[in-house]
């Protein structure tokens, strides 16, 4: 069951749009360490927080959890001191051995919570305000200029799109922040004569020509909408095929090695024991392993 500190921190996370995973104990064959219902937060950097395991379980705790995070789905984790040489995948479950329980095993429920992708909407348009309406039931943050105080939208690249349909107010400057952030998605809501305009305003501007290929106007897909609302649905649509793009895109894999003693594969991070052997850097899952790999290699030095 998760503490009221860890309720604390989770609550912190969530409102600073940091991804992390709820891991949860929810099966323990002993001997073990954990106790069945125990609790811990995993964030995106590997770092772990409350106590789900010994040292070697948590490794791969860590490497599943990032894995969950990058894909967004929950998963369970199975975590056998007598398990399979290879990992094995089924569909929602993984089930990997570890050879540094005592005996005993253990069912972690890694459930990732993630920050609603946000979309920023300009304009106070009958479109922009049916996009307003639809967005967030497809799971996305709209934040809509005119919800501000000073009604200004600043884009970062942590955004996941942009659409401006304010009908000529403010177009290009907005555009011009949205594509120099790195926005995944902007529209320009507008006809193909204006959009080509506001294109050339933007040139006028000094916007170079690989940015402007970014913007897609008329904003949405083509379904032969007419209504605000039908405007809405197209874009929306055209949001959601960006954002699983973006997801299946492979992300920049976390730095891992294999653990020559017991063969466990180990995210590296700035705790991870470590030695140096034959010029390279070997890493371990535990101390215990990298004293054990230390005294299988003095009698060879002792023989030179």
């Amino acid at each position: 069951m998760i503490g009221d500190a860890l309720t604390r921190r989770a609550q912190e996370l969530a409102a600073e749009g940091s991804p992390f995973v709820i891991a949860t104990v929810v099966r323990v064959q002993r001997p073990a360490s954990v106790e069945p219902g125990s609790v811990g937060l995993v964030q995106a950097d590997g770092t772990i927080e409350g106590f789900i395991g010994g040292v070697c379980a948590q490794h791969s705790v860590r490497l599943y959890s990032l894995e969950a995070i990058e894909s967004g789905s929950p998963l369970l984790l199975r975590i056998l001191p007598d398990g399979p040489d290879d990992v094995s995948h089924e569909e929602g479950r993984v089930t990997v051995r570890n050879p540094c329980l005592s005996g005993g095993a253990i069912e972690v429920f890694l459930e990732p919570v993630l920050p609603a992708p946000r979309v920023l909407v300009a304009g106070d348009s009958p479109i922009a305000a049916a996009l307003g309406e639809l967005a967030p039931r497809l799971g996305l943050d709209v934040v809509a200029a005119h919800d501000l105080k000073d009604a200004v939208l600043t884009p970062s690249a942590g955004d996941l799109a942009l659409v401006v349909a304010a009908h000529g107010q403010d177009e290009v400057a907005i555009l011009r922040a949205g594509l120099e952030a790195g926005v995944p998605y902007v529209g320009l809501v507008a006809s193909r004569r204006r959009g080509a305009a506001v294109l050339d305003e933007l040139r006028a501007d000094g916007v170079a020509e690989e940015l402007l290929e970014a913007i897609e106007t008329p904003a949405g897909i083509d379904i032969g909408a007419r209504t605000p609302a039908e405007v809405a649905l197209s874009i929306a649509a055209r949001i959601v095929a960006v954002r699983r793009r973006e997801r299946a895109a492979p992300a920049e894999a976390p730095a891992m090695a294999v653990d020559p003693v017991c063969g466990m594969t180990v995210v590296i991070g700035p705790d991870t024991p470590s030695l140096e052997h034959d010029g390279q850097t070997v890493h371990f899952c535990c101390e215990g392993c990298r004293r054990t790999f230390e005294e299988r290699r003095e009698p060879a030095r002792s023989d030179g």
